[in-house]
């Protein structure tokens, strides 16, 4: 992992005991840099409903998002599961190729890293 990449894994960490998961008890935190360098951190947050749950990475985009910034170089994405590793599910796979279709994906779990770009998690993805 480069710089920037341990940065983000490191501020993903700080947030993960924020996330809340009672139901699937499966935490995940993400941290995303924008082209300018600056960092913004997501939660995955589970609903009773289950269809209203949001993904850490949704989280974090949508809070860089907010605040203006709409084009990222590198996504950071960890869990505290040892067996799994936090790969962005489809939905979230679509959000981040609307704003950055040549990002970098991380995923982080303990002890074990896999990176890959967005293109090749999401090959053929919908554009406009």
């Amino acid at each position: 992992m480069n710089r920037d990449e341990e940065k983000l894994l490191q501020e993903a960490g700080k947030v993960l005991p924020l996330a809340y998961a009672p139901y699937s008890n499966y935490r995940v935190a993400a941290a995303i840099l924008t082209e300018d360098g600056k960092i913004f951190t997501g939660v995955n947050v589970e609903n009773a409903s289950y269809g209203l749950t949001i993904c850490a990475e949704r989280a974090a985009v949508f809070a860089a998002v907010s605040a203006g910034c709409r084009s990222f170089s590198h996504l950071v994405i960890t869990a505290d599961d040892e067996d799994n590793l936090p790969f962005p599910c489809g939905a979230c796979r679509q959000v981040l190729r609307e704003f950055s279709p040549d990002l970098k994906i991380i995923v982080a779990g303990k002890g074990k890293t896999f990176s890959m770009s967005l293109a090749e998690l999401l090959p053929y993805s919908f554009q406009l």
